[in-house]
C-alpha cells in the first residue's frame, strides 16, 4: 500500500520543516523499517536513532501521529488505525478513511521536552541528569556487609517486576505535561525508578529517599496527574501509579518535615472527613497560611479572599454535607488498612535487615 511519511526535520536550533516521502509497503512493515527505507532509498541524510529493533533498548522512541512510541514496536497498521479512531472522535463526518481516495498519512516528530541535535535525534543529556537525582540504585548502606549475598524472596522480587521493565526510552518524559511549566520536575521516568528503590528490601535508604521525593515541585509533587505517561509507555511501566505510590508512603510517614503539599492533602482529607467536603475558608489558612504559621503565605490569600468577597464566593458558614457520617466512615477505614500496610512494611523492612546482618 501506499502511504506518505510527514517527517519533521530540523538541525539543532534551525528551522524546523516538515518533509514528505512516499512509500509502497506492506501494512505489517514497523515505521522503523519504513524510516530504514527512506534513509537507503530516498533521502540518506535523515537522522533518526536504532538500536535492537525489538523493543529492548529504547533508542527508537519518537513521536508518531502526535503521541511518543517506539518506531520499532509501532506497524503501519496500527498507525493508520490510531489515525482513524482519533479522526473519527475529532470529526466523525469527516474520518471515513477506509473509502478516501487520498494516500493516507503518518506523521513523524521527534521526542517533546527535549532539544533537537537533528531531526529525530534528540539531546537526552537532562533526561539522565534527572534520573541521577532519584539515586536509581540500591544505597551503598546495604553493601557494607560482605559475608553474605543479598537475597530476596522470590515475593519481594516480584514487586520490582513492573518497575524494572522500563528500558529508559524517554517516551513518558516527552510526553509530560509538567514538565515545560516546571522544569525543576525531575519526570516521570526517574520517579517511576525511585518507587523500585522503595519497594526493593535490599535497598536501606527509605527514609531519605521519602524526603527527597517530598521536595516540593521537584519530587512527586511536581506531577499534574496528565495520564499521558501511563498512556504512551510501551513497557506498561505506568509511571504515574509508581507516583502516586510513592505520595501514599510519604503522607503515611509522619516523620517528614512539614510542606505545602503534605499540608493540601492531609487538610483536604481531613477537612472532608470532618465535614464530607472541604470547608473553603479553613482550607487557605491551614494550607497556605500553615495555621497562621507563615506570615507571607497568609498575606498571599488577601488579593483571592478580596475577590472572593466582591463575587460572593466566600462562604460566610459552612453546613456540613449529607452523608458526612458515611463518608467519615470510608475515611477511618482507608486510614486504618494503609496503616496495616505501613506497619507491614516497615515489619518486612526490619525482618530482611535482620537477615542481612546476621543471616538466616
Amino acid at each position: 500500500m501506499q502511504v506518505l511519511f510527514k517527517i519533521t526535520r530540523q538541525q539543532r536550533q534551525g528551522e524546523v520543516k516538515v518533509q514528505t516521502y512516499q512509500l509502497d509497503v506492506d501494512p505489517s512493515t514497523t515505521i522503523l523499517d519504513c524510516l530504514n527505507l527512506i534513509k537507503w532509498q530516498q533521502d540518506g541524510s535523515l537522522a533518526f536513532r536504532k538500536n535492537c529493533r525489538n523493543t529492548i533498548c529504547g533508542s527508537c522512541s519518537m513521536r508518531i501521529n502526535h503521541r511518543a512510541a517506539l518506531a520499532c514496536q509501532q506497524n503501519v497498521k496500527a498507525e493508520l488505525a490510531h489515525s482513524h479512531s482519533v479522526a473519527s472522535e475529532q470529526n466523525p463526518a469527516d474520518s471515513d478513511l477506509e473509502n478516501s481516495d487520498s494516500i493516507p498519512v503518518i506523521e513523524i516528530a521527534p521526542m517533546g521536552n527535549m532539544p533537537v541535535i537533528k531531526d529525530l535525534v534528540v539531546d537526552m543529556d537532562q533526561f539522565w541528569q534527572n534520573l541521577e537525582q532519584v539515586e536509581p540504585y540500591v544505597s551503598s548502606a546495604s553493601r557494607q556487609v560482605p559475608e553474605r549475598e543479598f537475597l530476596q524472596s522470590p515475593e519481594d522480587r516480584s514487586k520490582l517486576d513492573q518497575m524494572g521493565n522500563c528500558i529508559l526510552c524517554g517516551a513518558c518524559y516527552s510526553d509530560c505535561n509538567a514538565l515545560p511549566d516546571n522544569a525543576s520536575f525531575v519526570g516521570p521516568h526517574a520517579l517511576a525508578k525511585a518507587h523500585r528503590l522503595l519497594a526493593d528490601t535490599r535497598d536501606q535508604a527509605t527514609e531519605q529517599r521519602l524526603e527527597q521525593y517530598n521536595q516540593d515541585i521537584q519530587g512527586v509533587w511536581g506531577c499534574t496527574r496528565c495520564f499521558n505517561c501511563n498512556t504512551v509507555c510501551p513497557m506498561g511501566v505506568a509511571p504515574l501509579d509508581q507516583i502516586s505510590k510513592i505520595k501514599s508512603q510519604v503522607l503515611a510517614n509522619p516523620t517528614l518535615p512539614d510542606s505545602r503539599p503534605l499540608r493540601h492533602r492531609r487538610v483536604l482529607v481531613d477537612l472532608v472527613q470532618e465535614g464530607g467536603w472541604i470547608d473553603e475558608r479553613k482550607f487557605g489558612l491551614k494550607v497556605v497560611g500553615n495555621n497562621f504559621k507563615d506570615l507571607p503565605g497568609l498575606f498571599s490569600l488577601i488579593p483571592l479572599a478580596g475577590q472572593m468577597l466582591r463575587r460572593q464566593k466566600l462562604p460566610i458558614k459552612f453546613d456540613a454535607s449529607t452523608g458526612t457520617a458515611e463518608v467519615r466512615g470510608l475515611i477511618d477505614a482507608v486510614k486504618k488498612r494503609q496503616s496495616k500496610v505501613a506497619q507491614s512494611q516497615n515489619d518486612s523492612a526490619d525482618r530482611n535487615e535482620s537477615e542481612q546482618k546476621f543471616g538466616k
